[in-house]
């Protein structure tokens, strides 16, 4: 919790307008239908990928953080709320019992599902490239509302690999927040935009009578070519991502 004491005024003010948030939806009853019973019982799930392999990428070091994809297929699967919950849960979960450094992420994870949801329920997770879409505004989100934490909570260097760029960038002579602000828009595309992909295609490997147990199946209905060709597609472009951007850390280490 120490982590968060420095900063408690921002973190009040985020809770506040996520607690604002999910009781508009459920007064509103735009939050209904996001939870049935599997929903319940995916978010678990969910949330022990996300701390999995999380915990495996800060292990590594690796300039990536691939800790949402329980959270986007959540929220494509389930709808909006259920996938800002899994993503606040996850990371409060994960600082409580594994990483304290996890916890202050959590209005991130929140903001990442709730952007993902309402992506896929205005179609943009129906073939390859509309989830390239959904997870460049993701990307977005993330990285506007992660700025303030690694900032605030710890001066710009957080335990993920990615921090090495903003270190580069800080011994070049830039300032803290411009270096963790381009850290975090060169990072968050390339994760996000990865994580949306593999989300994708996992859903397209799932059958469809499995997929209609869900609350919103027809946000993953494909629009174009069939369900194999988008899986395929969708892996492809997820690893030829990865692959530019691991090239470009190289390159940008080795400079």
């Amino acid at each position: 919790m120490s982590v968060i004491s420095t900063n408690i005024v921002y973190f009040l003010i985020v809770a506040a307008i996520m607690v604002i948030l999910l009781v508009w939806a459920y007064v509103t009853n735009h939050m209904q239908k996001d939870f049935n019973t599997i929903t319940w019982t995916l978010m678990p799930v969910a949330i022990a990928i996300n701390i999995a392999i999380g915990q495996i990428v800060v292990a590594l070091k690796l300039p990536v953080y691939l800790d949402s994809i329980g959270t986007v297929f959540v929220a494509v699967t389930c709808g909006p709320w259920a996938g800002a919950l899994t993503g606040a849960l996850a990371n409060i979960i994960w600082g409580a019992v594994v990483d304290p450094n996890a916890l202050p992420w959590f209005p991130v994870a929140f903001f990442i599902g709730l952007v993902a949801g309402f992506c896929a329920r205005g179609g943009l997770f129906k073939n390859w490239w509309k989830v390239i879409i959904t997870g460049f505004l993701v990307a977005l989100t993330a990285a506007t509302v992660s700025t303030p934490i690694s900032v605030g909570v710890y001066g710009g260097i957080t335990a993920s690999g990615s921090s090495f760029i903003t270190a580069y960038l800080l011994q070049l002579g830039q300032n803290l927040i411009p270096s963790v602000l381009v850290t975090n828009y060169l990072v968050e595309p390339f994760d996000k935009i990865s994580t949306c992909l593999l989300t994708f295609a996992i859903i397209q490997g799932l059958s469809t009578r499995f997929l209609a147990r869900f609350p919103r199946p027809e946000n993953v209905q494909v629009e174009q070519g069939t369900t194999s060709t988008q899986l395929y597609i969708a892996i492809a472009v997820a690893i030829v991502l990865l692959a530019l951007y691991i090239l470009l850390i190289v390159n940008l280490v080795s400079a």
